[in-house]
């Protein structure tokens, strides 16, 4: 019995050791390697951006309120390859996706409006919440907690959601979104988004945007480091750049539709900046 399993265990390493000879052993890529793999991704990721853009066919004006047909997760994808997240669309999650598309929520001392935010938003969103299944109409307000709490100074603002149930018919126009990338494309670190703005009664597609992104190091996580973060820096469209000439990805979506659907508060909010 002994013998037997030395003879098997024998055999096991023969065969282990024949396979590595057989393959050149286990070594990590060449730096040639590394190349082409890298000359392959860029080529796909040009062919890919000859699609992308911001394309609108038919705007509206005076818009109250819209349908969030999605909500953004509420992980971030950073280095996921193949997790089909729009990591590319992906810009806030959760309650803080829904607080964007209020004007009021940038007017408030911790949220500091920049160059690439529009302070114009709607009077109302509504979404389902994937908890339930309910769909609710959330509206936004200045908080001033002081007021009911002594240990809030007088000068602490912060903006807040309320939302209410509701059943009755829902808002004109939907926003949603979808990962487009395909096997491929995240074989080599691409990935690809489309957002759409549509018009619920009649289902057409007034407006999309399609972007693609790569990360130019392939998946390297050393050190730290983020794929799909660094990847915002070589994408097209591309994202505006902070002073620092950072990529700014946040807020991505509202920009978009609000060059589609003009908010009813747009004139009011504009004589507030002048």
């Amino acid at each position: 019995m002994k013998n037997s399993m030395i003879r098997n265990g024998t055999a096991i390493l023969l065969a282990i050791c024949i396979a590595a000879c057989s393959t050149g052993g286990v070594s990590a890529p060449s730096a040639g390697d590394k190349s082409d793999r890298l000359k392959i991704a860029e080529a796909m990721f040009q062919e890919r951006c000859k699609k992308s853009g911001e394309f609108i066919y038919r705007t509206a004006e005076n818009v109250e309120g819209i349908f969030l047909l999605k909500i953004r997760p509420s992980k971030s994808n950073f280095d996921e390859q193949f997790a089909m997240t729009d990591p590319y669309g992906h810009d806030s999650s959760g309650e803080s996706y829904l607080k964007t598309f209020f004007s009021e929520f940038y007017r408030t001392p911790q949220i500091p409006i920049v160059n690439w935010v529009r302070p114009v938003g709607f009077r109302f969103v509504e979404a389902i919440d994937p908890k339930d299944g309910q769909r609710y109409r959330y509206t936004g307000r200045i908080d001033e907690p002081w007021r009911y709490d002594a240990s809030y100074s007088k000068s602490y603002r912060r903006f807040v959601l309320d939302r209410e149930s509701t059943a009755g018919k829902p808002p004109h126009y939907g926003i949603t979104y979808d990962d487009i990338s395909t096997r491929e494309d995240r074989e080599y670190w691409i990935a690809g988004s489309r957002l759409r703005v549509v018009d619920l009664q009649t289902d057409e597609v007034m407006a999309e945007r399609i972007g693609y992104m790569m990360d130019r190091g392939q998946g390297n996580t050393s050190g730290g480091r983020s794929p799909w973060l660094l990847a915002t820096s070589h994408a097209c469209p591309s994202f505006p750049r902070s002073p620092g000439g950072h990529p700014v990805y946040s807020d991505q979506t509202r920009n978009f539709v609000v060059k589609v659907l003009t908010p009813l508060a747009e004139k009011s909010d504009a004589n507030t900046n002048n």
